[in-house]
């Protein structure tokens, strides 16, 4: 407990003083193999928050629960503002998800921050032994061409067909986007304005829950991937990877889709009501 002047004093002469506490002594930052790395962090102080101290422990230790409780339930990540109708009043989210974090890292599930949201996941290191242990259904495995064609929609989207092909250097059948749009890892997003008004694709949530992204901008960047080796070490100095955006507003270049025919002969025939007067 930590306590300062106020720069006031009450009638008998005694200054004011206010009392916080340092909810996060430290946190965890990074995980790795061998152990835990631990960052100090500068006390997170409320100055309007005028509870008593076992009050706002209190309230601080029910909302852990509560996001705790959340997070094992959903189905999907959850993002804040859905988070902060079930916790108390000006609650700090931040502080809360960085305990909870922390309190899991060392575990067999994390808290993981994808999707702009947060959720629990296996911990890398045992994710092989568990993999074991449950019937999953065999994961769904992409062809060279269909790998290819989905990292260049990542880097590149919005992006049609025929730039798809362009950046490959070779023609991209239609199946192999069939298969990506079928995984929910591709989606289609407008059309291009331009002769033909091609189709633009992009990629989904789904995408990013797979690869265990919070942003498509987390992707990895130039020097990543030549450290990884992915990259020939001979390209030339003006070779360059786009900053990819994931953005879901149509660009000023691209148009929105048109209802397909088969979704018009499914819609509802209008009522009697509904129809104006004759």
């Amino acid at each position: 407990m930590s306590s300062f002047d106020a720069g006031a004093t009450l009638p008998g002469g005694e200054p004011v003083r206010f009392r916080c506490r340092q909810w996060l002594d430290q946190v965890v930052v990074r995980d790795n193999s061998q152990g835990l790395l631990v960052e100090n962090r500068a006390p997170r102080v409320d100055l309007f928050d005028v509870r008593p101290d076992d009050a706002r422990a209190a309230a601080f230790a029910r909302d852990l629960r509560i996001i705790e409780a959340l997070l094992f339930t959903a189905a999907a990540p959850l993002e804040p503002r859905a988070m902060a109708p079930h916790l108390s009043a000006g609650a700090d989210i931040g502080a809360l998800m960085e305990a909870l974090a922390g309190a899991y890292a060392g575990r067999g599930v994390n808290v993981a921050r994808v999707a702009g949201g947060y959720m629990l996941r296996t911990a890398p290191d045992v994710a092989a032994a568990v993999a074991l242990a449950i019937a999953a259904p065999e994961p769904r495995r992409l062809s060279r061409a269909a790998v290819e064609v989905l990292a260049i929609i990542a880097y590149h989207q919005p992006v049609t067909r025929a730039e798809i092909e362009e950046v490959r250097g070779v023609s991209t059948s239609r199946g192999t986007l069939d298969v990506l749009l079928e995984s929910g890892w591709v989606r289609l997003r407008g059309r291009r304005k331009a002769p033909g008004r091609p189709v633009t694709y992009g990629t989904t949530p789904a995408f990013l829950i797979q690869f265990g992204l919070d942003a498509v901008g987390d992707l990895p960047g130039l020097d990543e991937l030549r450290g990884a080796g992915l990259l020939d070490a001979r390209l030339g100095a003006g070779f360059s990877i786009p900053l990819p955006t994931d953005d879901p507003a149509l660009r000023d270049d691209e148009e929105a889709l048109e209802p397909a025919p088969l979704d018009l002969a499914l819609a509802p025939a209008a009522s009697d009501d509904d129809e104006g007067p004759a």
